[in-house]
């Protein structure tokens, strides 16, 4: 029976509807009693009637299928401390700010993550112009355009099915995109060769590395496949570890020596886990993030030998491979000093290489372009690869776009090449020039130690937190470096990333905050942080 219909029986209301009909004497109009014109108007419902309607759908109420007691545990176990609870706190005073409630700061200053151009950085004209006359290609007959941009955006579309960028790609990419990728791979590496056909492009780096790990992880118990990666991480490695319940292996970089990779300290990490999981990956960030250090080209032939002898699968994430400041130090790929150690090397360790337009000079983070170079992958077990990228049909195609520019920009002698290279070196020489005044700011401050910001976007300063302060963190059931970061936050509106969010010894305290503000802007924030940090060692001194 219509619960309406056990309303109105328990309450004797006569629920009307339209013609005039009470729920519990339907039948009667229905046997040909003449109706009346429709009236228009809401259901009219007695106090009663209310009363015992809440009542019934209080009761009929069922508990929800989908809780925290029933969700996925893979799912509940993630973690991604860039986006955090430090954030959401953000997120909430900004609005508090925007009611009008006085703080003592006029703005949040959102130093989380590497968000290039949310912090300001101007979009490289070309790949814009590009990326335009892809999406609406009537520009292409506009004289506002240049022809080398126009060459290019062709050459894309053509690649599209209708000429269009709406329309889906293969599940590798777009054909001609794969194909610049590795011609831009042999250009880097001086001539190492690159098939496209080993090419695939993704949706962001973050994309790629994940449909590798998925890949990668098997076996139960023991034979669970471990996953070894460095601390401090960035947390997209250890939320698709959780992800996917696979085992996580840390080893650590040598703070004390600028977060050098130590090849013993892998074979730690690897002889430790071997009883109780079967590692057989190794990732390494390079640049690192968010730690900042550039790998040496023995530091790479080292940890390869160590691969190869430990049959491990690289992955070598290389998005900030163009954000290289510190004078003496090189971005050296892993797939070019692979191919230098010689055929028993190059011919048997399996690499998975990944870029992305997120980083670099483009900063280019929410076109989610990117792409990976996977080598030496068992003849079926790539086909099984692609499979599972079909199932996400394609990568976003205006992200493949972007991606195309970056390894195909101007060249000497095209129309666009000057102000290609005066806006990529304007970029470049703006962030080495912040990252050596952010080393220099923080090691300035008592009780802070910041290592030289080598490469990519970010420090990761180390910093002393008093007992007092230890003790306050743990009556809030928060991390030391939390608690610290928050209050940071609360009293300055800057809002950085604790380095418990990274991983980090036992002992020690960390934050990470992205060099990408403005000059004047970075100094303002560097100078409240050393103000901040003072008056925390005094109150909890």
């Amino acid at each position: 029976m219509h619960r309406f219909a056990v309303v109105a029986r328990h309450t004797g209301a006569s629920l009307r509807g339209p013609g005039g009909c009470g729920v519990g004497g339907a039948d009667t109009a229905l046997r040909g009693a003449p109706r009346g014109p429709r009236r228009a108007g809401p259901v009219r419902w007695s106090s009663a009637a209310k009363a015992s309607a809440v009542n019934i759908n209080e009761k009929a109420s069922r508990e929800k299928i989908l809780t925290l007691e029933s969700m996925n545990p893979q799912v509940k176990a993630v973690e991604y401390a860039v986006r955090g609870p430090i954030v959401l706190k953000a997120g909430e005073i900004e609005k508090e700010l925007r009611k009008g409630i006085k703080k003592p700061f006029t703005e949040v200053i959102k130093a989380n993550i590497g968000d290039a151009h949310a912090m300001g950085q101007r979009p490289i004209t070309f790949l814009r112009q590009v990326v335009a006359l892809c999406t609406y290609p009537n520009l292409l007959d506009s004289p506002s355009f240049p022809e080398d941009a126009k060459k290019r955006a062709r050459r894309i579309l053509q690649g599209c099915g209708g000429n269009s960028l709406g329309s889906y790609t293969a599940s590798q990419g777009i054909n001609c995109i794969r194909e610049d990728v590795a011609s831009y791979i042999e250009r880097r590496d001086g001539g190492v060769p690159a098939d496209p056909d080993n090419i695939y492009l993704t949706t962001g780096a973050s994309d790629g590395i994940s449909a590798i790990l998925k890949i990668l992880i098997s076996g139960g118990g023991k034979s669970r496949t471990g996953v070894m990666i460095p601390i401090p991480q960035y947390p997209l490695y250890s939320a698709a570890i959780s992800e996917l319940d696979a085992i996580q292996v840390n080893y650590y970089l040598d703070e004390e020596n600028c977060w050098a990779l130590d090849v013993p300290e892998l074979r730690r990490a690897l002889t430790e886990a071997k009883a109780y999981c079967n590692p057989k990956v190794l990732c390494i960030i390079n640049p690192g993030n968010p730690t900042g250090q550039v790998q040496n080209r023995k530091c790479i032939e080292d940890v390869i030998h160590f691969a190869w002898e430990e049959k491990l699968f690289l992955l070598a994430d290389e998005v900030y491979q163009d954000n290289v400041y510190s004078e003496g130090c090189q971005f050296h790929s892993f797939k070019k000093i692979l191919y230098e150690m010689g055929p028993e090397y190059y011919n048997n360790v399996e690499l998975a290489s990944f870029h992305s337009t997120s980083k670099g000079y483009m900063g280019e983070c929410g076109y989610r372009g990117g792409y990976m170079e996977v080598i030496n992958l068992h003849p079926e077990i790539k086909g099984q690869l692609v499979k599972l990228l079909s199932v996400r049909l394609c990568p976003p195609v205006s992200g493949q776009a972007a991606m195309d520019i970056v390894v195909n920009p101007p060249v000497p002698g095209e129309e666009s090449y000057a102000q290609f290279i005066k806006e990529k070196e304007s970029v470049l020489n703006n962030l080495a020039k912040k990252a050596k005044l952010t080393e220099d700011m923080f090691n300035k401050i008592p009780g802070v130690h910041c290592n030289p910001l080598q490469g990519a976007m970010y420090a990761f300063p180390r910093i002393f937190i008093p007992s007092k302060a230890i003790e306050e963190a743990k009556a809030h059931k928060m991390a030391p470096d939390m608690f610290y970061c928050m209050k940071l936050l609360e009293e300055t509106g800057i809002c950085v990333v604790p380095g418990s969010g990274f991983g980090q010894r036992e002992g020690t305290y960390h934050f990470r905050m992205t060099i990408l503000p403005p000059v004047e802007k970075l100094k303002i924030l560097l100078e409240k942080v050393k103000d901040f940090h003072i008056k925390f060692l005094e109150k909890y001194a």
